[in-house]
């Protein structure tokens, strides 16, 4: 099965000697007043501890993009957006994601490591029950309640459909659940499976109605009935 290590990471810009890091600039341009705080950035404690933390300040930027994406969707995604989602001034976004494309990745990356994450709880919870049908069927049912990540690994989908690049973030999830259900019903049986799951969970999102876990047990059993 991938594990979340193998999810290649979004490329990191290229720091010059002469960048100058936003979240340290605090006195102004020569010509030019001084930048007014808002309620938005970061204060007092919060603020020195992202300044002592590069790798917080970049991880901070890549959550706040994923819930973005979630709320509005790729197109709506903007370093605005993110920066104001993060708590951040927008000078840190476009210094550490300086192409939107960048900090969509970023945002995109966390999501497919959440994947790999459930699949090992899966594999768990698949290998401590005598009913792998209805298992199945309580994963998925599950999984669906949460809507607004459904929603952005839907939108993983779509994004890796349109760039080749990130392809393997979205890829590295099918071959996931291929890795998780085919020791149960066979290669074939989940085949059909991994569509099931996907259909299912698109239906759920555009309906907005819950899965009925005793129907979709009874169809596993069906597609799974001639191994």
């Amino acid at each position: 099965m991938s594990r979340a290590a193998d999810v290649p990471a979004a490329p990191r810009p290229s720091r010059r000697r002469s960048d100058r890091d936003p979240l340290h600039d605090d006195a102004p341009a020569p010509g030019k007043p001084a930048r007014r705080r808002t309620d938005r950035e970061p204060t007092g404690e919060r603020r020195q501890q992202r300044a002592r933390d590069p790798e917080a300040r970049r991880r901070a930027l890549a959550v706040a993009a994923l819930e973005v994406i979630s709320e509005s969707g790729i197109g709506r995604t903007t370093h605005r957006a993110v920066a104001a989602r993060a708590d951040l001034p927008l000078g840190a976004t476009t210094y550490y994601f300086p192409t939107l494309d960048d900090l969509i990745a970023a945002g995109l990356q966390l999501a497919a490591a959440d994947q790999q994450a459930d699949l090992a709880i899966w594999a768990e919870r698949l290998r401590g029950t005598d009913d792998v049908p209805a298992a199945v069927a309580g994963l998925i049912a599950e999984y669906v309640t949460d809507r607004q990540r459904a929603q952005m690994e839907c939108e993983l989908y779509v994004a890796a459909g349109r760039d080749p690049a990130l392809r393997p973030l979205a890829t590295a999830w099918l071959t996931g659940m291929h890795d998780l259900l085919e020791p149960h019903f066979g290669a074939a049986a989940t085949r059909d499976l991994v569509a099931l799951f996907d259909g299912v969970t698109l239906q759920a999102l555009i309906t907005g109605r819950d899965v009925d876990a005793g129907a979709l047990t009874a169809t596993i059993r069906r597609l799974t009935a001639a191994r």
